[in-house]
């Protein structure tokens, strides 16, 4: 059996590339040119202030998320049915 395909019911006509209007291609600008240097700056500098942020906040979680495996391996290691479980049943190698 093959797939189905859907029949297109919709009365609205699609755009297509050709009906899209090119903005560029007509007046020649671009959102670049049209923006001042120091609007463009500023942008690219709030732009830098928030990839910061971003990779800060992203080492705040890591280290966390660290501490908070570290805090449960100290607790772990202090339970002694996690030890007698996890523990190697080849005790020949501590003698």
């Amino acid at each position: 059996m093959g797939k189905k395909q859907k029949k297109i019911t919709s009365s609205a006509p699609r755009s297509s590339s050709k009906n899209a209007p090119k903005n560029e291609s007509e007046n020649g600008l671009t959102l670049k040119d049209l923006l001042s240097n120091e609007v463009l700056g500023k942008l690219k500098a709030q732009a830098d202030d928030m990839k910061q942020a971003e990779a800060s906040r992203k080492e705040e979680i890591r280290k966390q998320e660290e501490e908070k495996k570290k805090q449960e391996q100290k607790r772990l290691e202090n339970d002694f049915s996690y030890l007698l479980e996890n523990s190697d049943p080849n005790w020949s190698k501590h003698k």
